[in-house]
């Protein structure tokens, strides 16, 4: 099969839980049947699980003649399937308008074509289908999960190219939206987190597109007009800048009528501009900001890896070793274990388009945070320079290969891989090859690259707390 057998007992799984959502809206007497025939799925996915290995989907491409690159996942055994259409669209090419990118992705279905947002709401809920619109740093998505019978996908497909080529962008919704954000805006003032990301990424990147919040602040948001999201709308939402993930049971005909139907009346349009070089920090920051908290927020870091990085395996092993296994990772147990400084810390490198952040946070007490940054700077510092052993290397290798197969063992989960792949021009093997890629990873390769690529005199330190005056060096 074209599609490993974790990926279709998922599918076994979403198509149980679908079917029964279904059934609930249209009977209140099917309300205890749901967990019972769940029940019996999942003992069917347990009792099969380890009889069968894992091998990557097989992924075709193809370009259509108004430039979308279409990536096409066929998968069998049940009447579904995942489109996603995504968009280089995203937070960073917002450009001075910040907030621009998600507020208008948030209006898309809104309203559209001749239907509201609750006739929308109805023709998807009609079919039992599901949609939604996600905005982040690098892009913009639109996601539906449908049913295959003719007359349903049909409905489903009309609704969604509806809401792709014919948005409204009504001043009311506009108005209604944006007074939302500008609401969630104020709250993020009195958040000592999200207050620690902002500071953080602007620490980090400086005057690049990604040192702003993907939402937008008070400011930019309050001068936004309904026709700069046209305008935004109708510069990036284009089929040049586009590409269209599809993975469920559809042959590769039906995926390019699906295409061509979908993509019908977008404009060709050119895609979006380069986004710059990320430019590293030239020295070490420290920045405090006064909360009145009872604990600190803690972030350090520097500009870290992107998606098509050589050293991405190495930096990837290594740091789940450092910080991102959870409780096993050396952050956790210096800073949680052995001192009680905090509740966890972790770390993790985030890769987009150009570099993403490395990130290592951590909360601790207030009168605590000298101690706690002194501990996290000591852990990296001789993680960078030692590397990790071979036991610790070996037991991370299991983790990190024992469990990949599950991430993708949906349609849902696939279909976001490949948007991944697709988005950022990955190779098309890349979850044949992932797990080897994670072997080929040594003691020395990591050591190297930690060395090259994280540089203690350039972290960036954001604090966000009440902290007493001795707290903070």
């Amino acid at each position: 099969m074209p599609i490993h057998f974790l990926t279709y007992v998922g599918r076994i799984s979403d198509s149980i839980t679908h079917f029964f959502t279904r059934s609930n809206k249209a009977s209140k007497k099917a309300s205890s049947q749901p967990a019972f025939f769940y029940g019996l799925s999942l003992g069917f996915i347990l009792v099969v699980f380890s009889q069968y290995s894992s091998a990557a989907a097989k992924i075709d491409y193809w370009k259509t003649p108004q430039g979308s690159r279409v990536y096409y996942v066929h998968t069998e055994g049940l009447p579904m399937v995942d489109i996603q259409v995504v968009f280089d669209a995203g937070s960073a090419q917002d450009g001075q308008q910040f907030g621009v990118a998600a507020l208008t992705a948030d209006l898309l279905d809104s309203s559209a074509g001749k239907w509201s947002a609750d006739e929308i709401a109805q023709r998807f809920e009609s079919v039992g289908a599901q949609f939604g619109v996600s905005s982040s740093i690098d892009m913009t998505t639109l996601s539906l999960r449908t049913l295959t019978d003719a007359p349903l996908f049909d409905k489903a497909l009309e609704t969604m190219q509806v809401i792709l080529t014919q948005p409204v962008f009504k001043e009311l919704d506009f108005k209604r939206e944006k007074n939302r954000t500008l609401a969630g805006l104020q709250q993020q003032e009195e958040s000592p987190a999200a207050l620690a990301k902002i500071a953080f990424y602007k620490a980090l990147y400086g005057k690049h597109p990604y040192a702003h919040p993907e939402s937008g602040d008070i400011k930019s948001v309050s001068d936004l007009k309904s026709a700069d999201l046209r305008h935004f709308y109708q510069k990036f939402y284009v089929a040049d800048n586009a590409i269209v993930v599809i993975v469920g049971n559809l042959s590769e005909q039906q995926a390019k009528q699906t295409v061509e139907k979908l993509l019908a009346g977008l404009p060709v349009g050119k895609k979006a501009d380069r986004l710059p070089e990320v430019e590293m920090p030239i020295k070490a920051l420290q920045q405090h900001i006064e909360f009145p908290s009872s604990q600190t927020h803690v972030l350090v870091g520097l500009p870290g890896s992107y998606r098509k990085d050589p050293d991405y395996f190495n930096l990837y092993v290594g740091n789940h070793i450092l910080g991102g296994s959870g409780l096993v990772s050396k952050l956790f147990d210096e800073v949680r274990e052995k001192r009680g400084l905090a509740y966890s810390a972790s770390s993790n490198f985030i890769p987009m388009m150009k570099p993403g952040p490395f990130l290592i946070s951590l909360q601790t007490r207030n009168d605590q945070t000298t101690e706690a940054l002194q501990v996290l700077n000591q852990t990296l510092t001789d993680f960078i320079n030692k590397g990790p052993t071979e036991a610790e290397l070996t037991a991370a290798k299991k983790n990190i290969t024992g469990g990949f197969a599950m991430r993708f063992d949906t349609n849902k989960k696939l279909a976001n891989y490949v948007s991944m792949i697709g988005f950022y021009e990955m190779p098309l093997d890349y979850l044949d090859t992932f797990q080897q890629k994670v072997e080929e990873v040594s003691v020395t390769s990591i050591a190297d690259a930690f060395k090259r690529r994280v540089k203690p005199a350039l972290l960036q330190t954001i604090t966000v707390g009440q902290v007493a005056s001795k707290s903070v060096k």
